[in-house]
């Protein structure tokens, strides 16, 4: 079978064509639901899938018709995508997430019905001040834990940590069933502090290189002690007044950002984490070992530490889809292997 998945994110649309549970071909462009709310229409985000289609379909050597399946996950199934598919209540696995997709019809961009997969919430009615914190969501992030737990073969509860623009703790339960997730906004801060800030000039307007463990730890440090704020301004007072280098100063600022997403891994009430919970940490590799050593020196967490590798990353949106595809029945299971 010729199957198409399709992650189409804030910010980019990522389209795989696989075959056999192997990709063949596939395709990338900058373009997501952010250019949705820019433009008030969905043109674009339509022609990036229009576009990445067909170039893994040229790349393929096949022609549109050749596709059998097509499946899509992220923020493609919001209301600034092409249909809004709500969001399934936690708790949610496998089944629930086969049974909550959602057929449609896009001529304008291919001939086949293009199967949306839901996201998921954190199952809470009402929202205001005093349930805020335990209130969560995600798109796209679904498909993703379901390849990872598949692929690391997870028996038992777990929490993943999936960092990026937002981080993502997600809690899991023994029946590999999404319980809850807390999002922070640590990506996009540390991108806005390192490039719009005063704090640019102090680390070139870059990102840490390479892992300086003192420098990362002293960072969540002071941001602990002093706050976030103060912090960051130290890295300018570093700049000026010290020999540190560009890269130790960077480093310093991820720790400093990267601290507040463990003090929502220990302390929301949205994945209510235990300090024997196993942890799984995914994500770029600076991320990954960064994540992973303040989670160490930390002390509250002695869990089992699982550093997910890039090849056990690679794809997991596309393979989640798939394995969501063969639990409908869309699909057998062979083509997700």
């Amino acid at each position: 079978m010729n199957i198409l998945t399709i992650d189409a994110g804030t910010t980019n649309t990522r389209t795989l064509l696989w075959r056999g549970g192997a990709v063949v071909a596939q395709a990338q462009l900058e373009t997501g639901v952010r250019n949705t709310a820019i433009d008030g229409h969905n043109g674009a985000l339509k022609q990036a899938l229009r576009d990445t289609i067909a170039s893994v379909l040229a790349s393929a050597g096949i022609a549109p018709s050749a596709v059998d399946l097509a499946l899509a996950s992220g923020m493609i199934s919001s209301p600034m995508g092409v249909q809004e598919v709500p969001h399934l209540p936690a708790p949610a696995g496998l089944a629930q997430l086969a049974q909550g997709m959602h057929a449609v019809d896009l001529p304008d961009v291919l001939a086949q019905p293009l199967w949306l997969i839901p996201g998921v919430r954190n199952q809470h009615g009402a929202v205001g001040l005093h349930n805020v914190e335990a209130m969560d969501m995600m798109r796209g992030e679904e498909t993703e834990v379901v390849a990872l737990l598949e692929r690391l073969q997870l028996r038992g509860a777990a929490t993943l940590i999936m960092p990026g623009s937002h981080t993502k703790l997600i809690s899991v339960d023994e029946q590999r069933r999404i319980l809850g997730c807390s999002t922070t906004i640590a990506g996009e801060l540390l991108q806005a502090i390192t490039q719009h800030t005063l704090i640019k000039q102090s680390v070139d307007g870059g990102f840490a290189q390479t892992l300086v463990p003192k420098m990362l730890l002293a960072g969540a440090a002071a941001a602990q002690k002093t706050g976030l704020a103060r912090a960051c301004f130290s890295v300018r007072t570093l700049g000026q007044f010290s020999a540190i280098e560009c890269n130790e100063r960077a480093n310093f600022l991820m720790g400093a950002v990267l601290s507040g997403d463990l003090l929502a891994l220990r302390n929301s009430t949205a994945i209510q984490m235990r300090p024997d919970t196993p942890l799984v940490i995914t994500g770029k590799p600076m991320l990954r070992q960064a994540l992973g050593l303040l989670i160490e020196e930390h002390g509250f967490f002695y869990g089992k530490r699982i550093i997910v590798d890039d090849q056990q990353q690679d794809h997991l949106a596309g393979h989640g889809a798939l394995l969501i595809a063969a639990a409908r029945g869309l699909i057998s299971p062979q083509e997700t292997v």
